[in-house]
Parts: structure tokens; C-alpha cells; sequence
């Protein structure tokens, strides 16, 4: 989940014609190039490719962008992920993410790797609370054999005992190395109190008694029931053709089911409580907390102006310079007065929920400051933001976007997931003129129905004496703090 900071560079003025002792000449033309900028701007985006989409008569959907490069990246794109578990066959989709690379029927695991480093390709693959997605890098002559190699693998997996008995053991490995990462360990424990007793609230590696049980059965289990045609994307990017990439994906996934053996699984009803959860650990100096409300799914209106309040929000950490001249008054206050190590906002969202908060790293002396000024940032979003605050939050955001998409394989990320959260990939012209349209009034209306007066899902991970003092923030029936 990492953010950059970016901004646009200044524009070269070449002034002719200017006499030594008079500014006029040098004023005159600055609005010139700043109207050049912006119709460059506007034409960048009007050349991006068009994103072509085709549904197979499956209902798998096939959605690609040409932009001519000499690699591509190709991946399907499952809607499918841990929301669709249940307690008892939680980490499943994950384990089976773990197992399509360890040999299908007609390639061993062995002859699978040899082929993708003998092409120079690179295979992954990645699970969420929502998706599954197995993708790969190539050249784009070998775009065929890429495209079937993913077919082989999720359709035509042997899922040996042998293999599973092996890949158990390295996710539970694994599961040791996120315990380590605590950025991770507090994302988890703020799902599990804010989502209690719900799917969202589980991990997606499941819990360690799930993972030694889960056999073939549970496996093939999942995929008979979520590996259908319709919940399926295939997405390219890159140098393809869309009318090739039609033609591999009936001849490779056309057998793929269409319909369900009875009624098509329903996504789980994921209901939010404010709650918290507070984890010690004495031998931590520091303490690591999120502090979430909750916000809304992909396809909400309001989700782009939360987006742009996240942006106003900012990041940040002691490698930063600029100090006092930081564009985030929290950053400003937390450089200033030493308040944290870093923090970041984050606006992560599902289908139908979401969740919209601060993640901070704090020392003991300084963790009530830190909290008391995140409620007075939030309160300015609901009350006092301006525009010039709102304008320089969607330059930003605009250009964070842009950068996200440089190269095939974020691009071909940004279809699948915009394809199976939207059913359609939202044109970046359509975006930015979305985010132009807000202005300070539509960030105060949005942040106070969401935070204002709203009770918080709070987590942290740290010490006693750090986690005693969240007492004044977390005590029963203390909401954020933004009443009149």
C-alpha cells in the first residue's frame, strides 16, 4: 500500500523581448504556458488507448488496452477471495493460490518453471478479501503461450497430496513472517474489530488450525463453486491484440461453466461496529495503531470525494524533509512537534463497505498529541477545509493516479480489478472530470456524514503503559470526538 508524493514540475519560460529594468515582460507570458500545460494534460489523456471489452458466451469477459510495447502483461482476474469463506474452510482460496503453481496435468512443477524462465516470462499471483488473480509478464510474440499457461493452471491443477502436504508447511511459514510485518498484524486486527463475527473480519491466510487441515477436497470445493465464466475477467495490457486475445481465451476458457449448480454464491453481508481491540506487547517501544470509520464500496458516489479527503490527509515519516513547508497540516504537526514516526491515511474499499482512516507509529510521550490532532484534521475536513486545500488535494490525487498506471502490468491490474468492481473500466477523462467536480463544500458534506459523530474501529499493537493511554480515545460510548 505505498503512496507517492508528486507534483508537476515547473515549466520552462523563455521570455524574448523583456527590458532589464521592467517585470511586464517576464509576467506577461507565465499564463501561456500554464495553458499549454493543461492542453497537453488533456491530450495525454484523450491518446491513452481504449480499453476494448468483450463477454464470451460463458460470460467470461475478456477486456485488454494496445499500447504497442514489446511485453505485456495478461491475467485473470476471480471474483472470488476470503469474503466467500466460511470459518471453518477459511485461508482456502489463499492455499489454492499457493497450489496452481505446483503442476498440472500436462506440466510438472518443474517443466512449469523451466518454460516461464526459458521464455523470460515472470509468473504470480496475489489473493485479497475479494479477488483472486493470477497474472503474467511476457514478450508480446508470446502472448499465446502465456494465456495458456494460466488456463492450465487453474483449470487442469493435480492439487497432489504430496504438494499440499509441502505448500502447508510454507504457509505457515509464511503466516510467521506477517506476524512480523506489523503494519500487516494491525490492518488484520482492525478488520477483525471492525467487521466482528463477519467474513471480512477473518485473514486471508485463515487461522493456523485451518491450515492443517485443509485437504484436496476443500480445494477443489472452492474452485467448482467460484471458478465460473461469469466471475471471471481475462485482462491484457501492453502490446496485444484484442481480437487474438478473443480468439485465446474461447479457445482456452470457452469450457469454462457458465452457470452455478444451483444459486450463484452471495457475497456475505459484512456489517461495521465500532469497537476496539488493543493488543500488548511489552517488549514493543513503539506502538502501532489504526484508527478506521467506516466509508463505502468501489461503486459509491461518494467514494472519490473520500478519495480526495485521504489525499488532504497525506503521509508521512521522518525521511521526509520540508518541515513547516509540508502541503498536509498533519505532516506539518507531526514534523513540528516530533508527534510519530510516520503515518499514512488509507481509504480501502470492498464492494459494499469500506473502510477510511489513519495508520500512525507512535512513542509513548506522544501518542495522546498525535490522536488529539488526527481529531482536529478530521474535524477541518467536515468544517473549515478550503478550496485551496481541495484544489491542490485533486492535482495531487490526479497525479498519483497517472503515475500508478506506468507500465503494462498496472495497467492490466487497473483493468481487471476496475472490470469485476465496475464492470467496466472508467475512462481516465471520465475520471478526472469525476474528481474536478468537487469542491470544499462536496468534501465537508461527504467527511461529516462519515466522521463526524461517528463511532471509530480502533486497533494498536504496543506496550502497556502506550496502550493505556488510547483509554480516553476508545472508552465505551466516546465516539471521534467531532460533536458540536
Amino acid at each position: 500500500m505505498s503512496k507517492q508524493h508528486g507534483g508537476v514540475p515547473a515549466l520552462p519560460v523563455r521570455v524574448s523581448g523583456c527590458d532589464g529594468g521592467s517585470l511586464s515582460g517576464y509576467l506577461q507570458p507565465l499564463t501561456a504556458p500554464r495553458h499549454r500545460a493543461t492542453q497537453a494534460a488533456a491530450q495525454v489523456v484523450l491518446n491513452v488507448p481504449e480499453t476494448k471489452v468483450t463477454t464470451l458466451e460463458n460470460g467470461l469477459r475478456v477486456a485488454s488496452e494496445d499500447s504497442g510495447l514489446p511485453t505485456c502483461t495478461v491475467g485473470l482476474w476471480i471474483d472470488a477471495g476470503s469474503r466467500y469463506e466460511n470459518e471453518r474452510n477459511n485461508g482456502t482460496a489463499h492455499f489454492l493460490e499457493h497450489m496452481a503453481f505446483k503442476g498440472t496435468r500436462k506440466r510438472s512443477q518443474l517443466d512449469l518453471e523451466l518454460e516461464i524462465e526459458n521464455m523470460g516470462a515472470h509468473l504470480n499471483a496475489y489473493t485479497s478479501r475479494e479477488q483472486t488473480v493470477y497474472y503474467a509478464k511476457a514478450f508480446s510474440k508470446d502472448l499465446p503461450r502465456a494465456v495458456e499457461i494460466l488456463a492450465d493452471i487453474i483449470q487442469n491443477s493435480t492439487l497432489g497430496e504430496a504438494e499440499i502436504e509441502r505448500e502447508r508447511g510454507v504457509i505457515l511459514r509464511e503466516m510467521q513472517e506477517v506476524e512480523t510485518n506489523l503494519q500487516e498484524v494491525v490492518f488484520d486486527y482492525l478488520h477483525a474489530t471492525a467487521y466482528q463475527e463477519t467474513a471480512l473480519g477473518r485473514t486471508i491466510l485463515g487461522p493456523t488450525e485451518n491450515i492443517k487441515t485443509i485437504n484436496r477436497a476443500d480445494l477443489v470445493e472452492y474452485i467448482t463453486l467460484h471458478y465460473k465464466g461469469p466471475r471471471i475477467v481475462l485482462a491484457a495490457a501492453g502490446g496485444v491484440s484484442h481480437d487474438e486475445l478473443i480468439e485465446l481465451a474461447r479457445y482456452h476458457f470457452g469450457k469454462l461453466p457458465a452457470r452455478f449448480k444451483g444459486e450463484a454464491p452471495a457475497l456475505p453481508p459484512c456489517k461495521f461496529t465500532g469497537s476496539e481491540i488493543r493488543v500488548r506487547d511489552d517488549k514493543m517501544p513503539l506502538a502501532h495503531i489504526a484508527v478506521a470509520v467506516e466509508a463505502v464500496g468501489w461503486s459509491h458516489p461518494d467514494t472519490i470525494p473520500l478519495m480526495v479527503a485521504n489525499t488532504l490527509i497525506g503521509n508521512w515519516d521522518r525521511s521526509y524533509g520540508g518541515g513547516v513547508n509540508l502541503s498536509s497540516k498533519l505532516a506539518q504537526m507531526a514534523c513540528q512537534g516530533n508527534l510519530c514516526h510516520s503515518f499514512q491515511s488509507f481509504n480501502t474499499c470492498y464492494t459494499d463497505t469500506g473502510l477510511w482512516g489513519l495508520y500512525m507509529v507512535c512513542e509513548p510521550a506522544t501518542i495522546s498529541d498525535m490522536l488529539h490532532f488526527t481529531q482536529q484534521e478530521w474535524m477541518s475536513l467536515c468544517t473549515t477545509v478550503t478550496e485551496n486545500e481541495v484544489a491542490r488535494a485533486k492535482n495531487l490525487l490526479k497525479t498519483n493516479m497517472l503515475l500508478h498506471l506506468d507500465g503494462s502490468t498496472p495497467i492490466c491490474e487497473d483493468i481487471g480489478r476496475q472490470m469485476l468492481c465496475y464492470s467496466r473500466r472508467i475512462p481516465l477523462h471520465e475520471l478526472e472530470a469525476r474528481i474536478d467536480a468537487i469542491n470544499a463544500q462536496t468534501i465537508k458534506d461527504v467527511c461529516t456524514k462519515y466522521i463526524y459523530n461517528k463511532p471509530p474501529a480502533i486497533a494498536a499493537v504496543g506496550m502497556s503503559r502506550l496502550l493505556q493511554q488510547l483509554l480516553l480515545f476508545c472508552c465505551p460510548g466516546r465516539r471521534t470526538g467531532f460533536t458540536a
